[in-house]
């Protein structure tokens, strides 16, 4: 006879209760946890520990990596300075902007994901490449990325940094040239779009500071009427339609 699914969904509640119930009377005691290291019998198992360790270093630095190789750091900024422009102080709050930006970029790097997996990723699961030949392959991708969005002046200045060989093309730069290269292009990048976006907003307060003057309210602040209109006129424009769409397309060829 099989239960009915009333009491297959009983039975886990039921279970903890006994559980419980039996911790209190002293019939169960609490379980101890114990770390030891322990001495290795062959270098493999050296290997292996050491293999654990890197993986988790690079998942520890995961998010540093999201976030200074691909798209993230140019859009979250602007979103930055777009709030500081509106003047709406935590509204969209952070999580909302962060929220954004993350979707944008996985938008963005798809591409390039997908290329990192099946062509790095998957061959190496299934046992067709080797580890080395598999890192070079999945940096290709993120490499070419990262190439059409630095300039030759950021790449000239990390590169005379590391006193290594001029090269002759921007293939023959390393890895861990570029990004530092790509990292600062973006922070220009993301600054000048800020500034453009300060400028309507500015002329907005300027001209709301410069009536409530000749009407002699010098004791209203100024950003309780400039706010509203900055808002109706980012809305009338249809202001994050217009400032995500250029932001997508200015990762596009």
């Amino acid at each position: 006879m099989r239960p009915s699914p009333a009491l297959k969904a009983l039975l886990p509640l039921a279970s903890i209760l006994l559980l419980s119930a039996a911790t209190v009377h002293g019939q169960s005691p609490i379980p101890g946890v114990n770390i030891t290291i322990g001495e290795a019998d062959s270098p493999q198992q050296v290997a292996t520990s050491l293999q654990i360790l890197f993986i988790l270093t690079v998942l520890t630095l995961a998010p540093a990596i999201l976030i200074m190789t691909t798209s993230f750091t140019r859009i979250v900024i602007v979103l930055a300075f777009l709030r500081q422009a509106l003047g709406t102080q935590q509204s969209p709050p952070n999580q909302v902007l962060v929220g954004l930006a993350l979707f944008l970029t996985f938008f963005i790097m798809e591409p390039v994901w997908s290329d990192v997996y099946n062509n790095a990723f998957q061959p190496y699961m299934d046992n067709r490449m080797s580890q080395s030949e598999a890192l070079e392959r999945a940096t290709a991708p993120l490499k070419e990325f990262m190439q059409r969005f630095t300039r030759e002046k950021d790449l000239a200045l990390f590169v005379d940094i590391a006193k290594i060989p001029r090269p002759d093309t921007i293939d023959d730069v390393p890895f861990y040239v570029i990004v530092p290269a790509f990292i600062i292009g973006e922070l220009k990048t993301a600054f000048q779009i800020g500034f453009i976006l300060y400028v309507p907003f500015l002329v907005v307060d300027l001209v709301v500071s410069s009536v409530l003057m000749s009407m002699g309210m010098m004791m209203l602040p100024p950003i309780m009427i400039s706010l509203p209109l900055k808002l109706m006129l980012f809305v009338l424009v249809d202001g994050w339609n217009l400032i995500i769409g250029s932001l997508t397309q200015s990762f596009f060829p």
